[in-house]
């Protein structure tokens, strides 16, 4: 059993010129007497069960979960340094500038990642298996290809620094990576241990960080865990609550907490700041959902009310743009099943009413973004 008070986070031992720190297993029971990690446990999940409650009523949630994933992709992303913004990451390739087309990619992985490992959880529990399948897909072709995606590190890496001369933190040398992870894997899905499991995976999430079992990519599967571990306990439905915005408003905080619990063996302050991430995201993503359902209602009235013999076509093209809010004449066309004459009017008309605004600046190959929508992600 580990009582939180007097958890010890680790030791370091040497290497080639370097120590690298080698975490405690989290495969145990853990016990605390700190009575506020029980009242934010408690606010935390009061926050959760009315953001699955608001998720129930709505209707037509799968409309809203791509863009939630899409903005997530975005901020995990940026955290990693690139600098896509939620209007690039919708468009397509050809409408995003050469210089920026690297970052877009690694956006457009990390929303397939995370669809894809959302679909396993089906079949897979979180697992190596799984972890790794996500990784894979997350650096293919981009930035990182070269690093052994899809396989556990079989070298040293290190955080912050250029070399492990001067690195900020050294994370455990390769070969105890395999061992390391199948403690946290067995943590995750043990039924034996009697714990919250909003603490246990604000644990597993400081151990994945700590073990930094990837070369590249550590970050993003981390956080993405978070979620996939939220949607596999049954805690949410829908993968409707990602922490990258909270950690990335003030990344030194979050780094700082990761750092505290291996410098000074403060699990419990790490726990404090994860719980009030979850309690506070819960918060904006319940604020978030209000809005797109106020906007969703208030727009399918006005199409009704104004639109006379277009109103049906109106209706299917706002239902389409709630799943991509990009679109070109011929999509439309394709979706309301019109003709190009009849679909550009519709375009028009939605453009009149400022429910649509051309991104291209051209006369032909036009694209249309969905901005109000959009702006609902935007203003965070």
């Amino acid at each position: 059993m580990i009582e939180l008070e007097i958890y010890k986070a680790g030791h370091y031992e040497k290497g080639f010129g370097y120590k690298y720190f080698v975490p405690t297993p989290v495969n145990d029971e853990w016990t605390w007497r700190t009575p506020i990690i029980n009242r934010l446990l408690e606010k935390a999940a009061v926050k959760l069960g009315e953001l699955n409650s608001f998720a129930r009523l709505v209707p037509s949630i799968d409309l809203f979960i791509q863009l939630h994933v899409a903005k997530e992709a975005v901020v995990s992303s940026r955290i990693e340094g690139t600098k896509t913004n939620i209007d690039e990451a919708l468009m397509p390739l050809e409408e995003i500038k050469p210089e920026r087309r690297d970052d877009w990619l690694e956006v457009k992985n990390y929303i397939r990642a995370i669809n894809e490992a959302i679909g396993n959880l089906e079949k897979l529990p979180i697992s190596s298996r799984l972890i790794k399948q996500t990784h894979y897909t997350l650096l293919q072709s981009v930035r990182g290809e070269n690093k052994q995606p899809g396989e556990y590190r079989t070298s040293q890496n290190w955080i912050g620094g250029n070399s492990l001369a001067d690195a900020v933190f050294i994370p455990p040398q390769h070969l105890l990576v395999n061992e390391l992870m199948g403690d946290l894997e067995k943590f995750l899905n043990n039924d034996e241990i009697n714990l919250p499991a909003l603490i246990r995976i604000a644990i597993a999430h400081y151990q994945f960080e700590t073990i930094h079992p990837f070369l590249d990519g550590n970050g993003r599967i981390g956080r993405l865990m978070i979620s996939l571990f939220m949607v596999n306990e049954g805690i949410l439905d829908k993968p409707l609550l990602y922490l990258s915005q909270y950690f990335e408003k003030n990344k030194g905080l979050y780094y700082d907490n990761l750092s505290v619990v291996r410098t000074k063996n403060d699990m419990v302050q790490w726990i404090k700041y994860f719980l009030v991430g979850i309690e506070q995201t819960a918060t904006l993503a319940v604020d978030k959902l209000s809005k797109i359902l106020a906007l969703k209602e208030a727009l399918e009235r006005d199409i009704n009310n104004g639109f006379g013999r277009r109103s049906h076509s109106g209706i299917t093209l706002l239902h389409a743009l709630f799943r991509d809010p990009f679109v070109t004449i011929d999509k439309a066309a394709l979706v309301c099943d019109l003709s190009y004459k009849a679909a550009n009017n519709l375009v028009a008309l939605m453009q009149s009413k400022d429910y649509l605004e051309e991104v291209t600046g051209q006369s032909r190959n036009r694209i249309f973004m969905f901005k109000p929508y959009l702006t609902v992600f935007e203003n965070e």
